[in-house]
């Protein structure tokens, strides 16, 4: 029984733990490479959602698009985008509407999309005011629309 009580405790003393100099090391290490990866990802949600929203507005133009051919016209600035999902009661009513989205979405930043309808850069606009929810501005803030 001697014999193996030496050897668990020889095992014991090479089974040793990290020491403390070598634990901070390795923080420091994973310190340095958090603060060079996470404003990298950060970034990459705001173009995801500028992203999203040109994509919103590429579909609800092409509903837009359907919605004329069927009509002859786009809905009134009144009627707004909402025509898409309901069928319109104020004049002019449409007389071969469908429903042409099951649901209108919202822009990635959760406000509703803006339809203008006679356009400024176009026969209509659809356009999204970006992360700040101010008309105009630059980079995440900037307006995203048909036009673009």
């Amino acid at each position: 029984m001697d014999n193996m009580t030496t050897e668990l405790t020889n095992k014991a003393r090479q089974q040793r733990g990290f020491t403390l100099i070598e634990l901070m090391v390795v923080l420091a290490i994973i310190g340095v490479l958090a603060a060079l990866i996470v404003p990298n990802v950060l970034g990459r949600a705001d173009d995801a959602r500028i992203t999203a929203a040109r994509t919103d507005v590429g579909n609800l133009m092409q509903a837009l698009k359907l919605y004329k051919l069927d009509n002859q016209r786009f809905p009134t600035g009144e009627q707004g985008l909402n025509a898409l999902t309901l069928k319109p009661t104020t004049e002019p009513v449409p007389g071969n509407w469908k429903p042409y989205l099951d649901k209108l979405p919202n822009d990635p930043w959760g406000r509703p999309y803006q339809y203008i309808n006679p356009g400024i850069k176009g026969e209509v606009d659809v356009l999204s005011f970006g992360a700040d929810g101010q008309a105009g501005g630059e980079g995440n803030n900037a307006d995203i629309g048909s036009w673009q």
